[in-house]
């Protein structure tokens, strides 16, 4: 059965920085490309960023260029976002997903649609 449990989620500043870790089982983990979204309530899954099975490819979204680093280690089943930066915007339930399409093609790495299992999500709250 594959599971994907995210932590890392809190309370941090405006500004500041927060590491989100999201830890794979039930599958072999280097196998798939693994994605990171954020939802707001009532709002679309948004697409963060995603990294290559092997982590020598990563794709971010226009928004976090700079500010988010995804990474991931194969050894331990776990992808990370590494987030510095935060914008109260920012603020919301953050999940990781694991992406099934065969192809490298951004237009699919944002559609949540393309990955079919994803955990509970971590809160990340920011206060202003």
């Amino acid at each position: 059965q594959v599971q994907l449990v995210e932590s890392g989620g809190g309370l941090v500043q405006a500004g500041g920085s927060l590491r989100l870790s999201c830890a794979a089982s039930g599958r072999t983990f280097s196998s798939y490309v693994m994605g990171w979204f954020r939802q707001a309530p009532g709002k679309e899954r948004e697409f963060v960023a995603a990294i290559s099975k092997s982590g020598g490819m990563a794709y971010s979204a226009e928004s976090v260029k700079g500010r988010f680093t995804i990474s991931r280690d194969n050894a331990k089943n776990t992808v990370y976002l590494q987030m510095n930066s935060l914008k109260p915007e920012e603020a919301t339930v953050y999940y990781c997903g694991d992406y099934t399409n065969l192809r490298w093609a951004t237009d699919r790495l944002r559609s949540s649609s393309e990955y079919d299992y994803w955990g509970e999500g971590t809160q990340v709250t920011i206060s202003s």
